[in-house]
């Protein structure tokens, strides 16, 4: 009764994110009521293995006793300080100077947000701030990339490049443009040095169209998320950079899904040794344990604006920006990162990136991506042809519904593509049952009237 209870509830009153107001109420809420490590358990008693650590942001796990104490502590000591009239608190101070330390390069400078989203209206802010103090007000364009994801905010959506964010909202983004993917597995173009030189012409190409004038900064994620899971190949993200240095607009990392140990480092951007003008982060910053983003400012784009400014205060601030306890777990979370987590996770990754490459032969299995704890299946009823499964499989629910039913728990994105984004601290059976599990629902599908005729 009180699931059943629970569930009209939500169907009454409670709007859930990115989601079919219709269809969600139709299909009703699946209630989660605990967690520990890498598992789930929902309010009838079911246990699942999070593939997807929440929404991509459970990089620890759940159920650390000591993150809920720093909480605790935290929260009976000082619950809250604002950031406001020079005021400050201990921990959004010490982890400040913490992720400063182990950022790439000059990235010294960290203002705090409540979240992914709000961090990258947070760069649009400060991008702008910083062209009006060079005495260049005219730098108000922006690009960004196809299949890009930049948030749900009004102006982190215009980065955004997914369709589902603009349509119905009747939002004008005339300042925001794109440049095409890399998406290797669909590229016409089959070299990597190829995409490479592609990319870096189409910038400049977009760049001279715009008016190099007007252009004021580029953003990119180093591996693609919610586009499905797009990796780059090797040396196109620091091509980018170059590029963007050499055309003198900025270079904005959006790091809020890569960060904190999900592909390997703990910034996916160390691993070509780039560094951002700027640098957004949230999700694995606390884990998801409590809601906090981060930007991360070089030297120059500060200096640039504090010369800017004078005297005159920045005008850009949130009520819970660095708040306390957002910080002081954190804190906790990053020591148990390096405690182990990320050494756990860059051995699990290899593992998961291994289980998913044997099932690359199967037949509905046109393509395996991916990075450590962050990978990707494509799924195609043709692999020469690299045709989409038909959308009478409707993959977001379908797939869904049978991974969930296996114990499992993925992405399932509506173009047919599983995606994994498991937390670090996954066991080796862990990992096996997640391809195991992946494995039954790609036989299950393939048994599917509609999938079979589409194979015809």
């Amino acid at each position: 009764m009180l699931t059943n209870s629970l569930i009209e509830m939500d169907r009454q009153h409670l709007i859930h994110p990115v989601s079919s107001f219709q269809g969600h109420a139709a299909r009703g809420v699946r209630v989660l009521a605990s967690a520990k490590g890498a598992r789930v358990t929902d309010a009838e008693g079911r246990e699942l293995i999070d593939g997807f650590a929440g929404l991509w942001c459970v990089n620890a796990g759940y159920g650390h006793e000591s993150v809920v104490e720093a909480a605790a502590e935290q929260m009976r000591k000082l619950p809250y300080a604002t950031g406001y009239f020079g005021l400050g608190s201990e921990a959004p101070i010490k982890l400040a100077a913490a992720l400063a330390e182990r950022a790439p390069g000059d990235l010294n400078h960290i203002y705090f947000s409540l979240g992914g989203s709000d961090a990258v209206d947070s760069t649009i802010r400060f991008v702008r701030y910083y062209w009006h103090a060079k005495g260049q007000p005219g730098r108000d364009q922006f690009i960004s990339v196809e299949e890009g994801y930049h948030g749900s905010t009004s102006m982190g959506a215009g980065l955004t490049a997914l369709a589902g964010f603009h349509e119905g909202f009747g939002v004008p983004y005339s300042w925001q443009h794109k440049i095409s993917s890399h998406y290797t597995y669909r590229n016409p173009l089959k070299s990597d040095a190829e995409i490479i030189a592609a990319s870096v012409a189409e910038l400049k190409a977009k760049v001279a169209a715009i008016g190099p004038e007007r252009v004021a900064a580029f953003y990119v994620e180093p591996i693609q998320g919610s586009g499905g899971v797009l990796v780059p190949p090797k040396g196109w993200i620091k091509a980018m950079r170059e590029a963007c240095r050499e055309l003198d607009i900025l270079f904005i990392a959006d790091e809020v899904i890569t960060g904190f140990g999900r592909p390997g480092p703990l910034f996916a951007c160390e691993e070509e040794g780039i560094v951002p003008d700027m640098m957004t982060t949230a999700k694995g910053l606390t884990s998801g344990y409590v809601p906090m983003g981060a930007v991360f400012m070089s030297d120059h784009v500060f200096e640039t604006i504090a010369e800017g400014a004078g005297a005159k205060a920045v005008g850009h601030g949130f009520t819970y920006s660095a708040h306390p306890v957002s910080a002081a777990v954190a804190l906790e979370v990053l020591s148990l990162y390096e405690g182990g987590l990320l050494e756990n996770g860059r051995k699990a990754g290899a593992r998961l990136m291994e289980g998913l490459q044997s099932l690359s032969d199967h037949p509905l299995v046109g393509d395996v991506r991916g990075r450590g704890m962050l990978a990707a299946l494509e799924l195609v009823t043709d692999k020469d042809k690299k045709t989409r499964l038909p959308a009478s499989v409707q993959p977001a629910t379908r797939l869904f519904d049978r991974a969930w039913d296996k114990g499992l728990i993925v992405r399932s994105f509506a173009q047919g593509i599983f995606g994994y984004a498991p937390p670090l601290c996954c066991t080796d059976d862990e990992i096996d049952q997640i391809v195991a599990r992946t494995k039954a629902v790609l036989d299950e599908t393939l048994d599917d009237a509609d999938v079979r005729a589409a194979m015809a």
